[in-house]
């Protein structure tokens, strides 16, 4: 099908279809203050399109919307048709508290109530 119809309509369906990934995913990726939408993700990785991502790699921040996600960095590993895509080296996922340098107990007291 893709030898009858021209160069074209060929780069108008992908564009057509890069913009409708873009809008139907809410994940994006986050390097200093440029971001980035994800077009699909896997286990191990994700794809971006190819024309503006193609120089991402070391540390970037992984956002759902406006919550963070993870922390993760990334190398590029492939390029196919117009996505590159990435995997991660190391993800590792983004609290809202503070680590605990210790265990803590499961009766200890939640919070402190005045007298």
């Amino acid at each position: 099908m893709t030898d009858v119809l021209p160069k074209e309509v060929l780069e108008g369906l992908e564009l057509a279809r890069k913009r409708d990934l873009k809008k139907r995913s809410r994940l994006r990726v986050k390097v200093g203050d440029a971001t980035y939408p994800i077009l699909r993700t896997w286990d191990n990785g994700f794809a971006l399109d190819r024309d503006n991502a193609d120089h991402l790699r070391g540390l970037v921040d992984v956002f759902d919307g406006s919550k963070h996600l993870y922390q993760a960095l990334i190398v590029a590993s492939k390029e196919e048709d117009h996505e590159m895509s990435f995997e991660f080296k190391r993800a590792t996922c983004a609290t809202d508290k503070p680590p605990l340098d210790y265990d803590r107990p499961d009766d200890a007291p939640v919070a402190l109530l005045p007298r």
